[in-house]
């Protein structure tokens, strides 16, 4: 009985100590994801890869990684010489996946029996997103801000561009914070619930 009194005199989960939970881990999870980022970005430049084959074959020849640095290789030429070097893209990776230190901070803050699985999971959907920015960067670099001469060669229409642009805006915008913090929230639901739920009396 004695044991089970002081198990049970543990103090509530509050808003307020998850919060410090959360603030706890970011530190290490932001450390974690910056020494490892090489190899967990990886399997984003592979999807890249397949997507700019499948969609993008005229605009790149290849996608090295070196770092969490993405060079996109494209047959274009600067300034449309016909014996001038390619262009080469370069698109800092860690600017569209900072999501994932955010998302691995608030599921170990939570505690969950699982948070194995929702981390995995949680990289599995934040890789796509990840993808997504790095490779509207590289749109927007030759399609848009490349100048005429490197966008004429694209062969990008007017709507297209600004289709372009709004891919560009939501990777870069929306997606590295909103989308961890909402693929958090799908997952931990009964936990937010009972975070909510008002203290019983004792």
């Amino acid at each position: 009985m004695a044991a089970n009194s002081t198990a049970d005199a543990s103090p509530p989960l509050t808003v307020s100590r998850f919060t410090l939970r959360v603030l706890a881990w970011l530190p290490v999870a932001f450390v974690a994801w910056y020494f490892a980022a090489p190899l967990l970005l990886a399997p984003a430049v592979l999807l890249m890869r397949g997507v700019a084959h499948a969609g993008f074959a005229g605009l790149v020849r290849s996608i090295e990684q070196a770092g969490t640095v993405a060079t996109f290789v494209t047959p274009l030429r600067p300034g449309g010489a016909a014996l001038a070097s390619v262009l080469t893209v370069d698109v800092n990776l860690l600017l569209y996946s900072f999501g994932l230190p955010l998302f691995a901070a608030l599921t170990l803050a939570a505690r969950a029996r699982a948070y194995g699985r929702y981390l995995a999971l949680g990289y599995a959907v934040l890789v796509p997103c990840i993808a997504w920015g790095a490779l509207a960067d590289f749109l927007k670099s030759v399609a848009v801000t490349g100048g005429p001469a490197i966008a004429s060669q694209t062969g990008f229409v007017g709507w297209q561009r600004e289709a372009i642009v709004f891919a560009y805006q939501f990777g870069a915008l929306i997606l590295p914070a909103v989308a961890p913090a909402v693929l958090w929230v799908a997952m931990h639901g009964k936990f937010i619930a009972a975070l909510r739920r008002p203290r019983q009396p004792a």
